[in-house]
């Protein structure tokens, strides 16, 4: 599963979920789409196993961040 956020330029601690997607192409289509003509905001793909860290976090991985 993957997961598309986006994220104010110098706000590392915020983040705003868009959509979810099963398929990397459509989440990548969707993240550059949410932040086109909008240069304040950078997007964020996390990929999702399903598994959880001891505190009972969701373990994601950074999939890719635009610049």
């Amino acid at each position: 599963m993957f997961q598309v956020y986006t994220q104010k330029r110098g706000a590392d601690l915020t983040k705003t979920l868009i959509k979810d997607f099963k398929d990397l192409e459509e989440a990548f289509d969707c993240a550059e789409k949410a932040i086109e003509g909008k240069p304040d905001l950078k997007y964020i793909i996390e990929e999702t196993s399903g598994h959880f860290n001891s505190y009972g976090e969701l373990l994601v991985d950074v999939v890719a961040e635009s610049d």
